[in-house]
């Protein structure tokens, strides 16, 4: 039993115990703090390999834009509608698609 006493008066661990309850919960890098950090840090990897990803693939679209005339042409006439002279062009909407839509959201 004294030997217990003795080990709790002991300034050392009193101030080892504080100084680490101190780190644990109320320092500005606590265990919360870094578990937060390190789920956005996961995140922001995430993100960054998309990102990195996605320019990746617009450089190779690009490069094959301005490398090959038949490319650049067929992506002009699907995304901004272009035609050749003398050229009708029709834009085909699917209805039913849109049909279904509408009944699923308005429960129909």
């Amino acid at each position: 039993m004294t030997r217990i006493l003795d080990l709790i008066r002991n300034k050392y661990l009193i101030a080892g115990v504080a100084f680490l309850t101190w780190m644990l919960f109320f320092d500005r890098n606590d265990l919360m703090s870094q578990y937060e950090y390190r789920t956005q840090l996961n995140k922001l990897e995430a993100e960054k390999e998309f990102y990195t990803f996605e320019s990746a693939k617009a450089v190779k679209d690009l490069n094959e834009l301005t490398t090959n005339q038949s490319k650049l042409e067929k992506f002009a006439r699907e995304k901004y509608l272009m035609k050749k002279e003398n050229e009708d062009v029709f834009v085909i909407i699917q209805e039913e698609a849109k049909k279904e839509e509408k009944s699923s959201i308005f429960g129909n």
